[in-house]
């Protein structure tokens, strides 16, 4: 009983840690311009939770704070596979609920892994934080409250030893931020080095504040933490496509979920307008179109503009579950929840390499004709 006490104490000194941390970051006398805070640390100490609190603190004080996400794997606002920059005007009263919301802006990543292509991901943070400088932290406009300088948290991703800390060293050294808070676990080989280690000086910068804290105690078993991981990507995928259904829809059990994807009509785009690329492989232009039925893809347009120099990639404006091709009649079925008029303009589609949710697998069709039997068999019974 003591001892359950004395964990209890811990967790209460831990959460008492990190407001305060929180609120020296939001309330410093100094914090003019508004802050830019990187969030850094290993797997599983608690970056995406301190990040939140964060966010609702600054939020308290400045109104809107912008949001850059970087972790693939594990993003706050949106499905997996993104890396995105979000700008949010309203606090999260619930910690544990997932949220998806609309990014200011996206790149499609196509995988859970920075391991996959870190240069690309680099190229996409960096143009992100490009974006913020020139539309969201703008000095001239502080009259104009739409536009003055808006605070920044960058929340990273857990892979801090080699590649992984060399990409976080680059997106420190860009990006500048004016405080870098180090989450601490207690078994000190997984964590960051000491110190500013992402600049060239010794001894650091003094105009920059490195806030060490405590990481979040009783993180669950690696194992586990791998298979709570793959269930918050599926119910994170999940959630995106459920947009396509209408909000009444009753869903109370998976085959409520199959029986809804299924009902949906999907979009037809022409094949032969699509560039299908691979971000991370090379795919030949003959066997692509075999490889896409039963995937999940993003979308974008190549009109697009470049948001920076930084990367030519165009921004993803969703993404789509390909439910059938027929190529006879240069047609692409597709689920998604990107509205009308923005697919009329698109003509890429980026491949993915995660895992698609079983509801969604069941929906898969050979053909057109499959598809419409489907749907009327559906209304039939409706």
């Amino acid at each position: 009983m003591g001892r359950g006490g004395g964990e209890g104490s811990e967790e209460r000194e831990r959460e008492r840690e990190w407001e305060e941390a929180a609120e020296a970051v939001a309330y410093d006398s100094c914090t003019w311009p508004p802050p830019v805070v990187a969030v850094c640390g290993p797997g599983n100490s608690g970056k995406s939770a301190f990040s939140r609190l964060l966010l609702n603190t600054l939020v308290g004080r400045y109104k809107k704070v912008a949001y850059l996400d970087t972790d693939v794997g594990q993003p706050e606002f949106t499905p997996p596979g993104f890396v995105s920059i979000h700008v949010l005007e309203e606090q999260a009263e619930d910690f544990k609920m997932l949220y998806l919301r609309t990014p200011k802006r996206c790149f499609f990543f196509g995988d859970c892994s920075a391991k996959k292509n870190p240069k690309l991901l680099l190229s996409y943070i960096f143009s992100l934080y490009d974006y913020f400088l020139k539309e969201l932290y703008r000095f001239e406009d502080t009259d104009n409250p739409n536009k003055s300088a808006i605070p920044l948290v960058i929340n990273t991703s857990g892979w801090v030893k080699g590649t992984g800390l060399h990409m976080l060293t680059e997106m420190l050294k860009y990006a500048s931020p004016t405080h870098v808070i180090r989450l601490r676990t207690s078994v000190e080989g997984k964590n960051l080095p000491a110190g500013m280690f992402w600049l060239d000086e010794p001894e650091g910068d003094p105009a920059i504040n490195l806030v060490e804290i405590r990481a979040a105690q009783h993180s669950p078993r690696h194992l586990l933490v791998k298979k709570e991981a793959r269930i918050i990507r599926d119910l994170r995928i999940i959630a995106y496509f459920r947009q396509c259904l209408p909000m009444e829809f009753p869903v109370f059990s998976y085959n409520d979920l199959i029986q809804g994807f299924a009902s949906i009509e999907p979009f037809q785009l022409p094949l032969s307008k699509l560039q299908v690329i691979d971000l991370h492989s090379q795919v030949s232009d003959y066997t692509v179109h075999h490889f896409l039925k039963g995937t999940i893809v993003g979308i974008a347009t190549s009109a697009s503009v470049p948001l920076s120099n930084q990367c030519s990639t165009p921004c993803c404006i969703g993404l789509g579950f390909i439910k059938a091709i027929d190529v006879s009649r240069d047609c692409i079925h597709l689920i998604t929840p990107v509205s009308r008029q923005l697919l009329e303009n698109a003509d890429i589609f980026f491949r993915s390499s995660f895992t698609v949710p079983t509801c969604l697998l069941q929906v898969v069709s050979d053909t057109a004709s499959d598809i419409a039997d489907r749907l009327r068999e559906l209304n039939c019974h409706g």
